[in-house]
């Protein structure tokens, strides 16, 4: 039977799967936008909400649609046809967020840590989660991403065009994840599945944001960005609301259990292989003139 991978939301994440597997497989996703649904080549692409597409012979299904107010798109509409085929599937993906573990004022939390979340994004993860857990049989897996970054998700473009700050609110910590070293976990659990697991996607270095941009300008040899008080920054309400929950994620599971040596260990080597992915791809393009 051929491997069928139907991804409810293809954006960053789930295309970053997508082409790290290889050609044994079948893929199908959604997007919202008429654009979005046909950005991917190989891909059977469907625009939703809007069309209802099937889910008949689909044996991996991946969720990275988020959850709203009114609760998880997907089960608003496809909640009972995914229960009927709950036998029907190898493996199911929750992308969530670590956003479920609240503000821990700088302290580590792993999988066993329980879940307190202090923002509506936290709670709307949290309700979501719960309610994917409650559906019988099915073969759920629950990953809680830190911050993504990768591939024009930088913060190369922001310091080249003098716009990056370097907001510094004493104590504070972020934990993110390039987006190869997710897709890399993606394929080890679809590889070795374990329905009801849940696993934190973390590097290893949790770290201030400020040390992140600081390095960034460091690489593309730039003037380092003024310190600016967390206090003075007139930072949106969301972006706020990040600096509010402070933490430090264990990522211990996915390498004991999964076998995951990150590509990307800490921040470091992933500006470093950014840098290099982006310059490579400008020398492309100039050489494109001639």
């Amino acid at each position: 039977m051929t491997k069928t991978l139907f991804s409810f939301g293809l954006g960053y994440t789930a295309r970053a799967l997508v082409r790290s597997l290889d050609d044994g497989w079948r893929f199908i996703g959604t997007s919202r936008g008429e654009d979005g649904a046909k950005a991917l080549p190989g891909v059977e692409m469907h625009q939703w909400p809007g069309t209802r597409p099937s889910l008949e012979g689909v044996t991996h299904l991946l969720i990275s649609a988020g959850p709203s107010e009114v609760g998880d798109p997907v089960l608003a509409e496809f909640r009972d046809e995914i229960a009927a085929r709950a036998d029907q599937f190898d493996w199911v993906g929750y992308l969530s967020t670590t956003a479920v573990y609240g503000d821990r004022n700088g302290g580590w939390v792993d999988e066993t840590t329980g879940i307190a979340p202090s923002s509506v994004r936290g709670d709307l993860r949290v309700a979501a989660e719960r309610d994917w857990q409650s559906i019988p049989g099915l073969p759920l897996h629950i990953f809680r991403l830190a911050g993504i970054y990768g591939p024009g998700r930088g913060p190369f473009s922001k310091v080249r065009a003098g716009t990056a700050r370097r907001i510094v609110k004493p104590g504070q910590v972020f934990s993110r994840i390039h987006v190869e070293d997710i897709a890399q976990v993606l394929r080890a659990s679809i590889a070795q599945p374990r329905p009801g697991a849940i696993y934190n996607l973390c590097d290893d270095d949790p770290a201030p944001p400020q040390d992140v941009i600081g390095l960034a300008a460091e690489l593309l040899g730039l003037p380092l960005p003024a310190e600016v008080p967390f206090d003075e920054a007139g930072m949106s309400a969301m972006a706020r609301s990040f600096y509010g929950e402070n933490k430090r994620v264990r990522n211990d599971l996915i390498k004991s259990e999964l076998g995951v040596e990150l590509l990307y260990p800490s921040y470091r080597e992933g500006l470093r292989a950014l840098l290099k992915v982006e310059t490579e791809a400008l020398e492309r393009k100039s050489d494109a003139w001639f």
